[in-house]
């Protein structure tokens, strides 16, 4: 399986400018072809070199393989721009928003990543600088730093292609590294995992993951930014932007933090992990005006792929189920009823009178369904 890596790169004055100068080139020709791209609708790799490849190497100094990264990247951006439209992110059909999007090429900022291969970028990683290709020609001894678990899958692990990134005045390489996957454990029954907005996380063994003390960071959070779109100056625009970028760290903590905790408890006890299939959650689900707001404040999505990987790097095997009614039903006796669940923490089963925290009662739903459709993909070998 293939892993990410983050080191951050520690370039001199002169070694910042070379890479500065580099990323504008980059940007300027992606921003380029992907206008002749839009304006002769050819989408397609081989395609697009026809029409660019020469000029952008003309035009803007790039070598061979930064023009053909330079043209990957505009068509890799158009087929992510593509699915969006499909899976409408980019708002309703003949909307303003969807509109402009489909009609206008898409623009690459100066400092957006740049990926690299191993022409173009190598590791010496005794002294523990690279070597990286830029328009001003081969900048060597670029020093690098990282903690010790991304220093040693640098160097120990195959690297496969890089992005150049500069993010908040640092300059950083994304890694990708080839991580040898173990095989499947049989699970002894699942760990259900109930995703919900109260908390963010409940498991079937009555574990509850960052609940009160995150939403009060949310609501924080939240009116922070209605005062700041209020007032609506540009210095409150640059703050907004800041503090976004700050919840994203914070929650993208947190949900490695929940997915770990929950992977390691999985493997201790020999079992799968089942979880909700959010997939279009925000079109099924109807939620009061507040609760929108909250569901769409926190990144289930990311959650659930951090789950997915980390449980895959231990040989812990992940099980979606359809969510539907996990919260009406009774675990015990299977009894469904919509006023089983009273309110937000509370179930009670109208059949057999069981009672429960409405999460855990979900969360151990969750896990029988995560049995019965391993099951299904699993069938016993008969001779």
């Amino acid at each position: 399986m293939k892993l990410v890596v983050q080191v951050k790169l520690l370039p001199t004055p002169e070694q910042v400018s070379a890479l500065e100068s580099t990323l504008r080139a980059c940007n300027a020709a992606a921003s380029e072809v992907a206008e002749v791209a839009r304006n002769i609708d050819c989408y397609r790799n081989y395609d697009l070199r026809r029409h660019t490849y020469d000029g952008i190497k003309a035009d803007h100094g790039l070598g061979a393989q930064a023009a053909q990264h330079v043209i990957k990247k505009v068509c890799d951006a158009y087929r992510t721009l593509k699915t969006n439209l499909r899976n409408g992110r980019c708002g309703k059909p003949g909307s303003k928003r969807r509109r402009k999007v489909e009609t206008n090429p898409i623009a690459f900022r100066w400092d957006a990543a740049q990926p690299y291969d191993a022409r173009m970028l190598s590791w010496q990683h005794d002294a523990r600088t690279v070597s990286i290709w830029t328009t001003a020609g081969r900048v060597k001894n670029v020093a690098f730093t990282g903690s010790p678990d991304q220093l040693k899958a640098v160097a120990t692990l195959p690297v496969g292609e890089s992005d150049l990134v500069h993010r908040d005045g640092m300059w950083l390489l994304y890694a990708t590294v080839e991580v040898a996957e173990p095989e499947l454990i049989d699970p002894a029954g699942f760990l259900g995992v109930d995703m919900g907005i109260a908390n963010i996380a409940y498991d079937s063994d009555g574990n509850r993951y960052a609940g009160t003390k995150l939403n009060g960071y949310r609501r924080r959070q939240a009116r922070l930014r209605q005062r700041l779109q209020a007032k609506a100056t540009q210095s409150a625009k640059r703050l907004l932007a800041r503090r976004s970028k700050k919840e994203a760290r914070h929650a993208a903590n947190v949900n490695h933090i929940i997915a770990k905790t929950i992977v390691t408890e999985a493997a201790r006890t020999g079992r799968g992990i089942a979880v909700e299939e959010l997939t279009g959650i925000r079109d099924r689900v109807r939620l009061r005006k507040p609760q929108r707001v909250t569901l769409s404040s926190w990144s289930f999505h990311q959650l659930g792929e951090y789950l997915k990987y980390k449980a895959r790097r231990v040989g812990v095997p992940v099980v979606e189920v359809d969510p539907r009614y996990t919260s009406q039903t009774c675990n015990r006796c299977g009894h469904r009823d919509k006023r089983n669940r009273p309110d937000q923490e509370t179930f009670t089963c109208r059949s057999c009178g069981v009672v429960a925290h409405a999460d855990h009662n979900a969360a151990l739903n969750i896990a029988s369904r995560g049995v019965e459709g391993w099951a299904a993909v699993n069938p016993p070998y008969v001779a």
